[in-house]
């Protein structure tokens, strides 16, 4: 089959299509003839070295984010047969014209979207489950902060928080605050001109909110910490702004009583990733089903041109999901 690979860690015209085996089916997997896989952050990493030359558990292959038809099925599935449309989570391989999977982490796609649709939504919309919902414990009528809500995970947690019936804030450039509203935010902060803690405390009149979900790390730590009220939690999954000086106001975090959660999808057990993607699905998937839920999508390649889908990504031009089509 064709996959991408590559010689050596390095910039994105390091990625090259070739030949290597098909996966070999195991009794838990799905095999799927890939016909579309997500590209995430973690495949930029992986490219670049940060994980050395990992087996995430489904393959060496780059990609964790798969939607295609089952052309095997193992003898302990359940569930699933050869011919039907799936989408799921993982453990790399998704680079590739036939991935496997175990049935646990897949679920069927919804006859309403196509393969580019249903590869855009598993990464981003179950970590955006669990971090909001399972870890957060977002309930209707709350308030929430997302950071980077014209993102990927971020866009996906605009979208679910609304739907919950949260009040729902969200950072984003100026030019993205069209998009963070149509996906539910009741209020859009221009990150590059406004400081979020301030514009935060002045529309809850100090108050603060319940919860934020937060990708940057450091350099935000100590003014989320400062934006939560009462009871308020902050769920960390990511640092793409660095870890070095953070600062937390103990005080704060003592007398109002906050906590603090980081959680990461790549490094949890097989059995947790799994309740993961049961949770998404049992509470989400009707959504997206009938049209109440959407991925967006900012782009797509074909497979061969991998490289330059992340390219896009690196330099921060997309907005939405980049998928790339084999």
């Amino acid at each position: 089959m064709k996959a991408i690979i590559f010689d050596q860690f390095g910039a994105a015209d390091v990625l090259k299509i070739g030949d290597v085996p098909e996966p070999v089916l195991r009794p838990h997997d799905l095999l799927v003839r890939t016909r579309a896989a997500g590209v995430n952050r973690a495949d930029l990493t992986h490219r670049r070295g940060g994980y050395g030359r990992p087996d995430f558990g489904d393959s060496t292959i780059m990609g964790l984010e798969i939607a295609g038809d089952v052309i095997a099925v193992g003898e302990e599935v359940r569930g699933f047969a050869v011919g039907d449309r799936v989408m799921g989570i993982v453990g790399g391989g998704a680079y590739a014209e036939v991935s496997r999977i175990d049935y646990r982490m897949a679920m069927p796609i919804p006859a309403s979207l196509d393969y580019v649709q249903a590869a855009a939504i598993t990464e981003v919309f179950v970590t955006a489950h669990e971090a909001l919902i399972h870890l957060g414990r977002l309930d209707a009528g709350e308030t929430v902060l997302v950071h980077a809500g014209a993102g990927g995970v971020g866009g996906a947690a605009v979208q679910l928080a609304h739907a919950l019936g949260a009040t729902v804030f969200a950072t984003a450039q100026a030019s993205a605050h069209d998009l963070v509203h149509r996906l539910g935010a009741d209020h859009a902060i221009d990150y590059e001109r406004e400081d979020f803690a301030e514009v935060i405390a002045r529309l809850t009149d100090g108050r603060g909110v319940d919860l934020i979900l937060d990708f940057i790390g450091a350099p935000y730590f100590e003014r989320n910490v400062n934006s939560l009220g009462f009871g308020g939690r902050l769920v960390q999954i990511g640092i793409m702004g660095g870890i070095e000086n953070a600062k937390i106001p103990l005080d704060r975090l003592l007398y109002r009583h906050l906590q603090i959660i980081g959680t990461v999808m790549k490094s949890r057990t097989q059995d947790v990733k799994h309740g993961m993607s049961r949770r998404f699905k049992e509470r989400w998937l009707s959504e997206f089903a009938e049209g109440r839920l959407a991925p967006v999508i900012d782009s797509t390649f074909p497979l061969s041109e991998a490289g330059a889908a992340q390219k896009r990504m690196e330099d921060g031009l997309n907005v939405g999901k980049i998928v790339l089509t084999t």
